[in-house]
This record gives structure tokens, sequence and C-alpha cells, in this order.
């Protein structure tokens, strides 16, 4: 069975808010590593929203500031298939995207049976019911070094019956003092 794994930027205070966060070249280099290793990307409609169809074009133009910013688009870009849990989204981009409207639990359980590659998800709110359901294997968290003191923070709404124990399977510290933190679920 493939793994469903959530990945984010997070500041040491916990802030995920994109706007906040400053996405370095080993930063962009190791989620373009993680996308590359998966074959589907499943979000909710803002992350999806935020990253299509920025990525995909940036893909096409080669017109990141960086290497590391255009190697992650052309990952983006490569991913066989994405999954949107949207009530409100009309349509998406690209034919390798699906909007599914409802059955969350049964989807994801869905696509963990499926051959192929792992599962990405990212952002927060669909991620945040994914944990409440039991549904993430592995956690990948890249913290920032830097305390924000505002913004949207990681896990605000979610509502656990008991604690959620993972174990460190590796860690990796980046030159500009980010830490890259990979966990599994022990469930």
């Amino acid at each position: 069975m493939r793994k469903l794994i959530y990945a984010i930027n997070l500041s040491l205070d916990g802030c995920c808010d994109h706007t906040k966060l400053i996405g370095t070249e080993e930063v962009h280099e190791y989620f373009a590593q993680l996308i590359r290793d998966v074959d589907v990307l499943v979000y909710g409609r803002k992350t999806y929203e935020l990253m299509v169809p920025f990525w995909p074009d940036v893909a096409k133009n080669h017109s990141a500031s960086s290497t590391a910013m255009n190697d992650f688009a052309q990952a983006f870009d490569s991913v066989n298939r994405i999954v949107v849990f949207s009530r409100s989204l009309d349509s998406a981009a690209g034919q390798n995207t699906r909007i599914v409207r409802n059955q969350l639990q049964d989807e994801i359980l869905k696509l963990k049976q499926e051959d192929g590659k792992d599962i990405l998800t990212g952002g927060v709110a669909l991620p945040s019911q994914l944990i409440e359901l039991g549904l993430i294997d592995e956690y990948r968290f890249v913290i920032q070094p830097f305390v924000v003191g505002e913004g949207r923070r990681l896990l605000d709404s979610v509502s656990l019956r008991k604690t959620l124990q993972l174990q460190l399977v590796e860690s990796k510290i980046f030159n500009s003092g980010c830490v890259a933190l990979h966990y599994s679920a022990s469930q």
C-alpha cells in the first residue's frame, strides 16, 4: 500500500502562511525531490489555487528567479495526477486534475490501494481533516528559523481523540538554518 505524506513549511512559532516564509534554494530542492517521489498530489481548493496555474506556468516558461524554483516547477508539472477536494471549485486546469466533492476518507483509501508511487498532500485545512481521520502516514516539516508572530498556524483546527505519536525517521539541517524533519505516524 502506498503512503500518504503531508509536507509543509513552518516558522518556529508554527506559522504556515506562505506569505510570511522564505523559499530558499535548499528548501525548493528538498520539496522538488519529494514531489519526484510521488505520482499523486492531494489538495483542497485553496492550496490547489495557490499552486495551479502558478507552478505549471513557471515550468512552461522557466520564469522563476532560481534554478531550484524552476526545478520544483518541473517536478510539480510532471506529477501524473492531482486530486482536489472541494465543494466550491467549478473546474480545474489540466487534464490530470480531478475534483472530488465528498467521501474524503473513501477516496484517500482508494488512492492508497492503487499501484504507484506515494501520495503527497499540503496546505492546512484538508490535511487537518486527514490527520483527524488517521490517514497521514508520514509528516515532512521544514522549519524555518523565523518567529513571525502572526499568520495562520498549523493544526489550529485539529481535534484528535488521542495524542498522535510520531517517530523521527530523519532530520536534515540546511545551510540557511532551516531544518527538515521527517516523521512516520505510528498507528
